[in-house]
């Protein structure tokens, strides 16, 4: 598996979940490298923007700020040394994100399996972009699916960040959360545009403010809160961000 670095070992850690349906529950989160998409604004770009790659972040104009080398950001690990990672922190609700996970959904569902050996109760969560539809067995063994589909605020083409398709079969298979990162208020207009062409529960949407600062997620916090009483969606902040501010491994 090819996982984030983090320090001298992998990006395994003990935290609170900080977005969506479960924000605020003790989980363990496990960060894959590699994405098939660059956001302009992604908050975990050393998973992907590297030496070489031509995409564009918003870092680019802090002083300071390079692409990444691949040695530097990734640790491979197979997945039964992740699994001994996983366990020795005694928690077991899982986050299985990155990067986009689902570029190694034959190594997670082998990360799963191997957990579950034990006999004991886990619960696997997977953040992904929406663009990737899993087999069978990789949604029979996931227990929910928290799904980011990316609007145009993330400066990408949208036949390469929107699949409607795939949209659609990961709502069919019960377990999945729609969370949208909302900018400004016309990402709502793009929103509901989307929600007409895919058949999303509305009861299963989950708006929630950009940003890597209290200040700029009190700024759109309000008007978006408000939104989502309208339009009958929930709201999801970022805690994480609240708690211990944009820094990796909390």
């Amino acid at each position: 598996m090819k996982l984030a670095r983090l320090g001298d070992g992998a990006e395994i850690f003990h935290t609170l979940q900080g977005e969506g349906v479960s924000m605020g529950a003790p989980a363990v989160f496990v960060r894959l490298s590699l994405c098939n998409l660059h956001c302009v604004w992604c908050d975990t770009d050393h998973t992907w923007n590297f030496v070489g790659t031509p995409w564009k972040h918003e870092k680019d104009v802090i002083q300071g700020y390079t692409k990444h080398r691949k040695e530097d950001v990734i640790i491979d690990m197979a997945p039964n040394e992740v699994a001994l990672v996983v366990k020795s922190f005694g928690c077991r609700r899982v986050v299985l994100t990155g990067g986009e996970p689902l570029l190694q959904e034959t190594e997670l569902l082998e990360l799963m399996t191997t957990l579950r050996g034990d006999g004991e109760e886990w619960f696997f969560e997977m953040e992904t972009n929406g663009t990737i539809l899993p087999g069978a067995k990789f949604l029979g063994a996931i227990g929910r699916l928290n799904v980011s589909p990316k609007l145009a605020n993330s400066g990408m083409d949208e036949k390469l960040r929107l699949k409607p398709a795939v949209l659609a079969g990961l709502a069919a298979a019960g377990k999945a959360w729609f969370k949208f990162v909302v900018r400004d208020e016309k990402d709502i207009s793009e929103i509901r545009e989307l929600l007409e062409r895919v058949e999303i529960p509305g009861n299963r949407v989950i708006l929630m403010p950009e940003g890597r600062t209290v200040d700029a997620l009190d700024k759109n916090a309000t008007w978006l809160a408000k939104w989502c009483q309208d339009l009958g969606f929930r709201f999801s902040d970022r805690l994480h961000v609240r708690l211990w501010g944009d820094r990796r491994g909390v």
